[in-house]
């Protein structure tokens, strides 16, 4: 899905300057010239991100942002344009909740670097699930689905509970049927009772058992022509294991209480957070089906190894969120170092609830330290932030304590140069390269 772009911009030259290269660089552009216009916009249609003058004709960005805030409208990131004179004014728009601001004159590749990278962070929602993640491990599953596509071959998925395993199985699905016309049928292996476990997976005939009063497919069934995803395939009990094998190998499965062989045409998935193989040595799972379904591996790595991927996770399911028609929230500074401090031990789905949970609980737009670990009685350690490289610390250390002097010094910045012991140019080159302006 093209990324579509809001620009609130009066001056004639810039506004048609930034559209054309939006459009030149692959963006949607909607260009509004006033704020009566762009607010009546930004209420019919979603985008991606918006990119407004503060100075306008009718009405301020400043007033237009707040009045947007006030109605309880879901906002995408605003990036402010402003001048020198107006970096007061753009600081406490940031406290509001506007993502970022440039000054006049701008570098326009900055900006669309900017509006780029919120793009990446914050994915429609008609793309969100077609990415596994930025980090580099899960770029190089991203990069190996369309070959595994391809084939028909069996894939194990393995990784802690909680990593993700069921996405990426079902973007492989979705890279071998980008148009969703074949079924994905998932089921949790150890969630079925031992005793219905057969009829679950290959269906039974009516009368087969007491209260089989219609006949019913399978999972098999269900899943034939698109793809069969069985999770935590290692809670499979031993007697069903065989039978499993057969089916796999056969690609047909009987009824309970049938005796007619059904041909099932599928994609098979697999995943685990146990070690299978230890399994196998221990005589708890069974070799020759082991065998089966480990033909190509995939190892999704736990969050804690992933900590790019902490705050693009985040900004996806707070846009999820909002675009249910909750309030949007955006993190605090804190609020983002806490989260990529924290070591996860629940995956991707702990840090869900937890980002669910501050939602639910809280009422301000910013979600702070307290909001997100407080309820629980989590908080990052100062040992989990040994586990950040030595640059990214002092880097996060740099970064704050330039925060605290922009706002001792109310976002001045020749103040805060001054207070700082640095040149104004000094000040914003760090600035810039902290990611701050």
């Amino acid at each position: 899905m093209q990324h579509r772009i809001g620009l609130i911009e009066d001056d004639p030259i810039i506004g048609e300057a930034l559209s054309e290269r939006l459009a030149f660089e692959g963006f949607a552009c909607d260009w509004y010239r006033d704020g009566k216009t762009a607010r009546r916009g930004l209420a019919q249609r979603r985008y991606s991100v918006v990119v407004s003058d503060i100075n306008l004709p009718d009405i301020s960005g400043e007033e237009l942002f707040g009045d947007l805030l006030a109605g309880g409208q879901t906002l995408a990131p605003f990036i402010f344009i402003t001048g020198y004179g107006a970096i007061d004014q753009a600081v406490r728009l940031l406290k509001l909740g506007a993502h970022d601001y440039v000054t006049k004159p701008f570098n326009v590749g900055e900006l669309i670097a900017k509006i780029r990278g919120l793009c990446e962070r914050q994915q429609p929602v008609a793309d969100a699930d077609a990415r596994l993640g930025i980090s580099t491990s899960m770029r190089q599953i991203e990069g190996l689905l369309p070959r595994l596509a391809a084939s028909r071959s069996a894939v194990l998925i393995s990784g802690e509970s909680g990593a993700g395993k069921e996405q990426v199985a079902r973007a492989l699905h979705r890279a071998g049927d980008p148009d969703g016309k074949t079924p994905f049928v998932a089921v949790n292996c150890g969630a079925i009772p031992e005793n219905l476990i057969e009829s679950e997976l290959f269906g039974h005939d009516k009368g087969a058992f007491t209260g089989a009063d219609r006949e019913r497919h399978g999972v098999f069934e269900q899943a034939d022509g698109g793809t069969l995803f069985l999770d935590e395939i290692g809670e499979m009990p031993p007697s069903m294991q065989v039978k499993l094998l057969r089916a796999i190998q056969d690609r047909a499965v009987v009824h309970v209480g049938g005796a007619k062989s059904r041909k099932v045409d599928i994609r098979l998935i697999c995943a685990t957070h146990h070690d299978l193989k230890a399994m196998v040595e221990t005589g708890g799972f069974r070799e020759d089906l082991y065998y089966r379904i480990h033909v190509i591996h995939l190892h999704v790595p736990p969050l804690r190894e992933r900590q790019e991927d902490i705050l693009w996770l985040a900004a996806r399911f707070l846009d999820e969120r909002a675009s249910k028609g909750e309030a949007r929230r955006a993190l605090t500074a804190e609020a983002e170092r806490a989260l990529t401090r924290y070591p996860w031990p629940g995956n991707v789905r702990e840090l869900h609830h937890c980002l669910e949970r501050a939602s639910v609980l809280s009422v301000a737009p910013l979600l702070d330290v307290e909001s997100l670990f407080g309820t629980s009685g989590l908080r990052p350690t100062e040992g989990d932030a040994m586990r950040q490289p030595l640059n990214d610390h002092l880097q996060e250390c740099e970064r704050a304590y330039i925060r605290r002097a922009l706002n001792e010094c109310e976002g001045r910045i020749a103040d805060t140069a001054a207070l700082l012991g640095i040149s104004r140019k000094n000040l914003w080159e760090k600035m810039r390269k902290l990611e701050m302006a």
